[in-house]
């Protein structure tokens, strides 16, 4: 088979995402059927790679669903507090865009945070495009966003474990991370919040302690919570020190916030301690495919997810019903999109294209081919506007273009997994949801004149780990 033929069912994607004629689920289904059909699968080879396909694309989807049912939960208990405004100050600012906003995100996905981030940037009187630069921050940890479902995807598709995906992304998100906060700085003072010097060593100090606490979450954790758990614990010291709360407005915060404390409880307690985790995990487990993840139903985030949601819903006495249904509406497309991609990612593997066309780069450009593995993965989640779908797209052509090279496809796994779901802050779905939520009159010329530096970032961290690996493999 010639490399142009592997490479239609990828290149076919990436023109009709490009091409803003057709949606993320018609680009998927097309990108699905010539995978079958430039492969020239025989119906033993689909019977036992599309069940494993459907497997991992399944807890994948049981994330998404549960994730969004948990968002909608809390839009039917309400929000006593939504209306009322807040002085803008630069901790306050810090808090929001670093940790509040993140944490929403790594717990639900698919921009709730950035939905949330928009909402407060409003209440503190921020209006404007600066407004929806600083929203974006929101989408600053990814790679754990939806409970991390997209490094769990990744790491599946690379041969690694989601822990190991994890502790590399976290390494690549350090610098990533601080760049981040020295454009930070930038859009506070266009939105009109100057932060002094020494507030800066501050966000410096804090933004470490975040970083620190990510890697030690992805270290002795599980993927999971390694972005939850390390925001909301410094959101809960934050608001403690900064806010200096009486009695009452500590108990009117917990009381507002309860079902986001109980999750995270939950979330950590399953990972954290031996004997909840030794119980949970084994119980009902199930694992089809020795090379896929098993699936435990109690040890599952997506268990933890429905069972506060439904609690949530249930004392507010709305009806369940009606969460549902908006649930379904909201998730579905989300879910198609995710089930196409990943079965079409399984089929790449088993099937040999990513092989070929790893072959065909090493042969037409050489070593140097690996250096384009950070602009892959950018346009992959900028097109895509989620990790999980990025990584199903692309993780087995630059992890298998590693093993060719001879490069440790764990670093080449980690530089994909981070660029790709950072990248997902511009992605054309994230930037139009924000102009549309502030109701911005404004060309997508103007916003990404003005957004693109936050590409800069995870493009700089990957290209200077796939150079130092290069520089390493020649020593």
């Amino acid at each position: 088979m010639s490399t142009t033929l592997a490479l239609l069912p990828l290149l076919l994607v990436v023109v009709l995402l490009a091409s803003g004629r057709a949606g993320a689920l018609v680009a998927g289904l097309a990108g699905l059927a010539a995978t079958v059909a430039v492969s020239g699968a025989s119906p033993a080879f689909l019977a036992r790679e599309v069940p494993a396909g459907l497997w991992l694309s399944g807890q994948v989807i049981a994330i998404i669903a549960t994730g969004i049912f948990f968002h909608h939960c809390q839009q039917a208990r309400g929000a006593a507090t939504a209306d009322q405004a807040i002085e803008a100050t630069p901790r306050r600012l810090w808090t929001l865009c670093f940790l509040i906003a993140p944490f929403t995100e790594a717990v639900t996905g698919f921009g709730v945070g950035y939905m949330i981030a928009l909402a407060t940037l409003r209440r503190l009187g921020l209006g404007g495009l600066p407004t929806l630069l600083l929203g974006l921050y929101s989408q600053s940890l990814v790679p754990w966003g939806a409970l991390a479902i997209g490094t769990t995807v990744g790491a599946t598709l690379a041969g690694l474990t989601p822990n190991a995906l994890g502790l590399g992304s976290a390494v690549l998100q350090a610098p990533i991370h601080v760049l981040y906060l020295v454009l930070y700085w930038r859009f506070a003072r266009a939105a009109g919040i100057a932060v002094p010097f020494a507030q800066k060593l501050d966000d410096l100090g804090w933004t470490i302690l975040l970083l620190l606490l990510v890697w030690l979450a992805n270290r002795y954790g599980d993927v999971e919570i390694a972005g939850a758990a390390p925001t909301a614990l410094l959101a809960a010291v934050r608001f403690w020190r900064d806010e200096r709360p009486d009695r009452a407005r500590l108990a009117g915060t917990l009381r507002s916030n309860a079902p986001y404390i109980a999750l995270t409880i939950a979330l950590c307690a399953t990972r954290l301690v031996p004997p909840v985790r030794d119980l949970l995990r084994p119980l009902w487990a199930m694992k089809p495919f020795e090379n896929q993840p098993a699936f435990a139903p109690f040890y599952a985030p997506g268990f933890w997810l429905v069972a506060v949601g439904v609690i949530v819903v249930l004392t507010a006495r709305a009806s369940l019903g009606r969460v549902i249904a908006k649930a379904v509406r909201s998730a579905w497309r989300a879910c198609a999109v995710t089930l196409v991609f990943v079965v079409m990612a399984e089929l790449y593997v088993g099937s040999g294209l990513a092989q070929q066309i790893a072959e065909a780069l090493r042969t037409a450009v050489g070593r140097e081919a690996v250096l384009g593995v950070p602009m892959f993965a950018a346009i992959g989640g900028f097109l895509t506007g989620g990790g999980a779908t990025a990584n199903a797209m692309l993780m087995p052509m630059v992890t298998a273009l590693a093993r060719a090279l001879a490069l440790d496809p764990f670093w080449v796994a980690a530089v994909q997994n981070a660029a790709c779901a950072n990248l997902t802050m511009l992605s054309p779905i994230r930037i139009s949801m924000g102009a549309a939520i502030l109701g911005l009159a404004i060309s997508d010329a103007e916003l990404y004149r003005r957004a693109w530096p936050l590409a800069l970032p995870p493009l700089i961290a990957g290209f200077v780990v796939i150079a130092l690996l290069l520089v390493a493999s020649t020593v």
